[in-house]
């Protein structure tokens, strides 16, 4: 990660002004908010997306029903995706910068989701669900080819553990861990070491 730093110049000498003197400028570089994808419009998605612009996250919900996925529903979204097919997604970038939440109301989604995920670099990836739902997608996944060192980046059951059990509770627990996992990004990336998971 790039750090502030202050850059001096001598004016006649390095700049060629008549004024002469010195000149001091702090360069600060600018880096965008990462982007809180939240895959599902349900009423974790409904405690979640206003949780995360105060957190320094844009967020971005994808909501195939438009009864679940509106600006009226959603006035904190930046932007509604119609679309659970990835590759809909024009424009949004899936790398680094993004954080990536499943939370759909329909298992079959959510693991099509997951498969559609699993090959992209995300900062993060995680998926709401039940211990034995989790183990049942993390087989179904091994035995179409997926890594192990893939599937162990996925965040699954998601959230930090504090006994939630509210849709409000899961979103503050979900929000808990994203912000645990970007600073550890920060630190990685600050300690110039490859960031994982």
């Amino acid at each position: 990660a790039a750090a502030a730093t202050t850059l001096r110049y001598h004016l006649t000498r390095e700049l060629g002004m008549c004024c002469g003197g010195e000149m001091e400028v702090l360069v600060e570089p600018m880096i965008p908010a990462p982007f809180l994808v939240v895959c599902g419009g349900g009423h974790i998605a409904q405690a979640l997306v206003p949780l995360a612009p105060p957190l320094g996250f844009v967020p971005i919900l994808v909501e195939d029903l438009e009864d679940l996925g509106n600006p009226q529903r959603f006035p904190q979204a930046a932007q509604i995706l119609d679309s659970f097919d990835p590759h809909d997604w024009k424009g949004l970038p899936l790398d680094e910068r993004s954080y990536v939440v499943i939370v759909t109301r329909d298992h079959q989604v959510d693991q099509q989701l997951l498969e559609a995920l699993l090959p992209y670099d995300l900062a993060y990836l995680g998926m709401i669900g039940s211990e034995r739902k989790v183990r049942m997608f993390r087989q179904r996944l091994t035995n179409k080819g997926a890594s192990p060192e893939r599937l162990d980046r996925v965040h699954a059951p998601i959230g930090l553990e504090i006994g939630a059990e509210t849709p409000e509770e899961i979103a503050l627990s979900i929000a808990a861990e994203l912000v645990r996992v970007r600073a550890a990004r920060r630190a990685k990336d600050a300690a110039g070491v490859a960031p994982s998971r």
